[in-house]
């Protein structure tokens, strides 16, 4: 935890959920109702399909619903993607930008992932930019070589902390349920909080969520969130399920 930030739990539903899956929206929503908004702010980040009706289910709660990509340009013909404008009009008030999957699967790199955050910024959204290594780079010993690189070509140099949240995802700990040991949390994300630093000054930095991402889960989420410069979770597949979701931001309840 850094002193003076209110952590953030936020999900990540990937291509999952349909409107079968809004009961757990629901419950998520009253589980917050219930003072666990006290300890920390909730996002959950849905499928394009659900977003509309995420933002109805959740408008009486405390916790938002969000985007999980947005495409660069405002409109246009791009058949099957979904602009942050879009987003923004169906309620969305942050956008996951620069996940792993998308790094990988689609090629893109930190110029497109800066470009993204800009678009997110053009709309209204809080952009959520995703760093992370591959296992290949952290046996390489090169895996803050490779943060150092993302933040520096992926993070536009007018980030704040009102308009960017960092989210440190390993990429090897994603879906995998390999999980980095502590340690290795803290010298990643105090790394990732010097080059923010540097980029944008300590005063911004100081103030700017870092999350952390990768098999995040009830029975690890008190060591790995007590971390130092570690903000909250970006929470994938146990962010499907109500119980294992809230699970997780209870785990605040125990980190002094």
């Amino acid at each position: 935890m850094t002193p003076g930030i209110r952590p953030l739990v936020a999900g990540n539903w990937k291509m999952n959920g349909t409107s079968a899956s809004l009961n757990e929206l629901r419950m998520i929503g009253n589980g917050f109702m219930s003072g666990l908004d006290a300890e920390t702010e909730a996002l959950v980040c849905v499928p394009a399909t659900l977003l509309s009706r995420a933002v109805e289910i959740l408008s009486r709660t405390p916790v938002r619903a969000g985007g999980e990509d947005c495409h660069i340009k405002e409109s246009g013909a791009f058949t099957g993607c979904v602009s942050a404008e879009m987003l923004k009009d169906a309620g969305a008030s942050h956008v996951i930008v620069g996940h792993s999957e998308c790094r990988e699967q689609r090629s893109e790199d930190d110029a497109i992932v800066l470009a993204k955050a800009s678009a997110a910024w053009r709309a209204g959204l809080v952009a959520i930019i995703c760093i992370g290594e591959t296992k290949a780079e952290r046996e390489a010993g090169t895996a803050l070589d490779v943060l150092s690189r993302q933040v520096a070509g992926s993070v536009p140099p007018s980030a704040t902390p009102a308009n960017t949240v960092i989210a440190y995802e390993p990429v090897w700990a994603i879906g995998t349920g390999l999980t980095p040991t502590p340690e290795d949390v803290a010298e990643a994300h105090a790394h990732i909080r010097q080059k923010l630093a540097e980029a944008l000054g300590a005063a911004v930095a100081g103030k700017m969520r870092i999350l952390y991402g990768g098999s995040v889960k009830a029975s690890n989420a008190v060591e790995l969130l007590g971390v130092k410069n570690v903000d909250g979770a970006l929470v994938g597949g146990a962010s499907l399920k109500a119980s294992d979701f809230l699970a997780i931001a209870e785990a605040y309840q125990n980190i002094a």
